[in-house]
């Protein structure tokens, strides 16, 4: 069975929508919303539309790990909120997950952004390259993983930002594959911020993530 995690932060607008195309490809067996303490009524309305919930601490690291700790799931899907996966995706996961050789292995999405303009497809390039050179997918490329090689890695870590890095960085190159689907995230945070300054800032926090500075500095820095 496949379990999918969510987690979410004031994400009312949108988190219905997404449970509902999630339950309509028909792969998950459960999805589980882990939310971070929402004053929107995120919560309510992913457990009318059907999902599993768990509350703790507005940190994406400690979510991902509680969804994660009350999932029936052998295989685990983790989704940040402002990302859906784009056609066919159902049929990359399952093919995934049947093939027995890739019980100890993680599947990640191609990153893709839901805008028109030019400089998303350059993003988009980089993106593509940072995984295929330095094997680093985030977050927002979705994580699929088997619950038993995603507990032997020791799961996620309870920090609030970096922690699909810390993950990701403890599998191996040859265990990781990029899944044949896409997956489209939100661009919102880019059209706010420029396509030069966000990912700047990006690249900045995972510099200073490989130099030791604590995630908790590197949030406020985020943000």
């Amino acid at each position: 069975m496949l379990s999918i995690v969510i987690p979410t932060l004031n994400e009312a607008s949108r988190i219905e929508a997404s449970i509902a195309e999630l339950k309509r490809a028909g792969v998950a067996g459960e999805i589980i919303v882990a939310d971070g303490g929402s004053t929107d009524g995120t919560i309510e309305i992913a457990a009318d539309a059907g999902a599993r919930t768990t509350i703790g601490a507005a940190s994406r690291g400690a979510q991902l790990a509680a969804g994660a700790h009350i999932a029936n799931g052998s295989w685990l899907l983790f989704l940040h909120a402002d990302t859906r996966p784009g056609p066919g995706w159902e049929v990359a996961i399952e093919r995934f997950m049947k093939d027995p050789e890739n019980r100890f292995r993680a599947g990640y999405f191609r990153y893709v952004l839901d805008d028109p303009a030019p400089a998303a497809r350059r993003l988009e390039a980089l993106v593509h390259w940072r995984c295929r050179i330095l094997s680093l997918p985030y977050g927002d490329q979705g994580l699929l993983i088997g619950t038993a090689y995603y507990e032997r890695l020791g799961g996620f870590p309870s920090i609030p930002l970096m922690e699909d890095v810390a993950l990701v960085r403890r599998i191996p190159r040859h265990r990781l594959a990029e899944l044949a689907a896409v997956a489209v995230t939100s661009a919102a945070r880019y059209r706010r911020d420029g396509y030069v300054m966000r990912p700047a800032r990006n690249l900045l926090c995972l510099v200073l993530y490989f130099l030791g500075f604590s995630p908790g500095y590197l949030k406020t820095l985020y943000r």
